[in-house]
């Protein structure tokens, strides 16, 4: 490993770190449990929200916040807005009408560890904060800014996004996808989720729509190449590292890009992928080197 390839990977295990102490923190400030017949339901929502899972969206985020020096107070509510959003996405994904999956982030899922119900109610609730926090004026003094964040991630979260996606994999269950639908269902699904993340680092720091071009090609290209290693770790990975149940995919009978690309050729597009969102961060400096090293690390991760 070179010296350049090894600092890359401390800055990003740093980064890594730093981030989910702070979105940990986030949640904890705004998941106080109430004492009164509520406290059931912040225990729920603290239990999905606080520790594990990679943060990956959150550091997204920040990373491309910090090209624009923007204030890391900010960034780090709409940060955990945005991981709110995935949160909420995971508890119900997990229930028994969806996935049915007894664990996640490798902890009990939120419906087995408290009840149907208040999972529901949870995943509910943590919509709902996403967007309360992206509303108050202590995300972002600018009134506009507030509202582009909230409309983008509103539509990043809907049937136009992340919803519309969950959908189609439902439908994949009893219909057979060619490539270019799995492709569509995930970068609705997981790809745009990942797009606003980058995007919303991008609205903080006033970068124009037009100016964001290369962002968004990093971020769509990162976004598959994420599902891509996803699936991959679904058929090689270690279930205690993943922290989920893996194979079910396989076993719904579900086409993936592993499925339908074969292990060999999905790994080269993958790599392809990344060396493409990097190649689309050119007109940066080292300022990005986070997001080139997180772009890596999507690829090499284990979990």
């Amino acid at each position: 490993m070179s010296a350049d390839v090894a600092d890359a990977s401390q800055t990003l295990e740093t980064a890594l770190r730093d981030v989910a102490a702070e979105i940990d923190r986030q949640f904890d400030h705004f998941l106080a449990v109430p004492a009164d017949p509520r406290a059931k339901l912040y225990e729920a929502m603290r239990h999905a929200a606080i520790g594990g899972g990679k943060r990956l969206r959150p550091l997204l985020t920040f990373a491309t916040a910090q090209l624009f020096a923007v204030d890391r107070r900010c960034t780090a509510r709409v940060a955990t807005a945005i991981e709110a959003i995935h949160v909420y996405s995971l508890i119900h994904d997990d229930l028994p009408a969806m996935d049915d999956d007894d664990m996640r982030r490798g902890k009990p899922t939120v419906h087995r560890a408290f009840d149907e119900a208040t999972a529901i109610l949870a995943g509910d609730c943590l919509h709902a904060l996403a967007f309360e926090i992206l509303a108050d004026p202590a995300t972002h003094a600018d009134p506009f800014v507030r509202a582009e964040l909230i409309a983008d991630l509103a539509q990043a979260s809907g049937p136009s996004g992340m919803a519309g996606g969950q959908m189609m994999d439902l439908v994949a269950e009893n219909t057979s996808f060619d490539l270019a639908t799995v492709t569509r269902c995930q970068a609705l699904k997981t790809g745009a989720l990942i797009a606003c993340s980058v995007e919303a680092g991008a609205i903080l720091g006033r970068l124009p729509p037009e100016g964001r071009t290369g962002l968004r090609g990093y971020a769509r290209d990162i976004g598959l190449a994420f599902q891509i290693a996803d699936d991959i770790l679904d058929v090689e990975g270690d279930q205690d590292a993943v922290g989920k149940q893996l194979r079910k995919d396989e076993a719904a009978g579900k086409e993936t890009f592993l499925s339908l690309l074969g292990i060999d050729r999905a790994r080269e597009q993958a790599r392809l992928l990344v060396d493409q969102a990097i190649e689309h961060l050119h007109s940066y400096g080292p300022e990005a080197d986070l997001l080139r090293a997180i772009a890596r690390f999507v690829l090499e991760r284990d979990r």
